[in-house]
């Protein structure tokens, strides 16, 4: 660990001397890259130069109890001190291992979340209605913007698949424990029987990329146009304002209605694109560096059950944290740090186990 901490004091210094450089200064996107890496590295600095001191008196009071000749009552009280020492060195350590702990480059990034209603027909279509209200409404109460990018709604005011984006402070951070399949567990508003149904959607969370950091030829792209339509068919636009892009090389195609602007479509299926090609060229680099993926808490794997909504207890369980929480009315309105936080430090867990293995 000390080696790595050196090595942590020897590239902020490093970068320090970058961002006084001229040339660096100049070329924006190479400053905005090594400012993040500085303010990253300067709060692992600040806290190895804690540790260092401590680790420094500590030894001073090894070389004073060394002494023969000195007091014995003075002696009782360095020893109380090294233990006290000795304890606030165990926190630094356990806060220091989690500092070094590899950052995820997308984790300050905003968000582009799909929800998709998958088996259970309307009802599923009716709950993923829910979550996408239950994000927004944590949106609503943590500052965050919201703006929606496609939406296919049911006749009861379901949605079959709703697309938006989030925008704020480390959102994907928080929200990438967010992918993967929902189960819910209650009676459907369409049955008569009163029997409990369970119903599943899928979530997505991807990071939302810059034109940048995604090459896309135009020449790999086919954009078709066509009329926006609504639930039951019926129109929504009276001219070709929809947008239907294909990526070529991967087959993936994105489409958005809800503007009445084709230009403004477009630029929304973009950013779709962007984020969706980035997630498959990560999803398999994953799969070729680490067959330990799975065991992620963040893995974004879409085919893993990772939470159960049980209305009849008001009970909602998370499989990977092996945490349940007993609000459920609460948490649907959007009340989700406890199980934000509950993931996080599952996922730091995981990682420093994988570390110390």
């Amino acid at each position: 660990m000390l080696q790595k901490l050196k090595h942590c004091q020897s590239r902020l210094e490093e970068l320090e001397k970058l961002l006084s450089d001229p040339a660096i200064i100049a070329h924006n996107s190479n400053y905005k890259e090594y400012s993040k890496e500085h303010s990253q590295l300067q709060i692992v600095v600040q806290k190895y130069h804690e540790y260092d001191i401590l680790l420094k008196e500590t030894q001073a009071n090894e070389d004073l109890l060394k002494e023969e000749q000195a007091d014995q009552e003075f002696l009782s009280l360095v020893r109380a001190e090294n233990d006290n020492l000795a304890e606030r060195r165990i926190i630094i350590e356990q806060e220091l291992q989690v500092l070094l702990i590899p950052k995820d480059k997308n984790d300050d990034k905003n968000i582009i979340v799909e929800i998709r209603a998958g088996t259970g027909g309307e009802e599923a279509a009716l709950f993923a209605a829910e979550l996408f209200r239950m994000y927004s409404k944590y949106a609503e109460k943590h500052g965050l913007k919201v703006e929606t990018l496609d939406t296919n709604m049911t006749g009861l005011k379901g949605v079959k698949e709703v697309i938006f984006s989030l925008s704020g402070n480390d959102v994907y951070r928080k929200f990438k424990y967010e992918s993967g399949t929902h189960r819910v567990q209650r009676v459907p508003v369409t049955e008569a029987g009163g029997r409990i149904h369970t119903s599943a959607i899928t979530v997505a969370v991807l990071p939302e990329i810059d034109a940048i950091d995604v090459d896309i030829s135009p020449n790999d792209l086919r954009v078709d146009v066509f009329r926006a339509s609504g639930p039951g068919g019926q129109s929504v636009n009276t001219t070709d304002s929809a947008v239907r892009i294909t990526h070529l090389p991967t087959g993936i195609v994105v489409q958005c209605q809800d503007e009445k602007s084709q230009h403004k479509n477009k630029d929304k299926a973009m950013r779709v694109l962007r984020a969706r090609i980035y997630d498959k060229l990560t999803q398999e680099e994953h799969a070729k560096l680490s067959k330990n993926r799975k065991e992620q808490v963040g893995s974004g794997d879409r085919s893993e059950k990772i939470r159960t909504y049980n209305y009849p207890q008001s009970r909602v369980t998370d499989h990977r944290a092996g945490v349940t929480l007993h609000n459920l009315s609460e948490f649907l309105e959007g009340e989700i740090d406890e199980m934000i936080t509950a993931l996080i430090n599952k996922d730091i867990e995981t990682k420093l186990k994988h570390i110390e293995s």
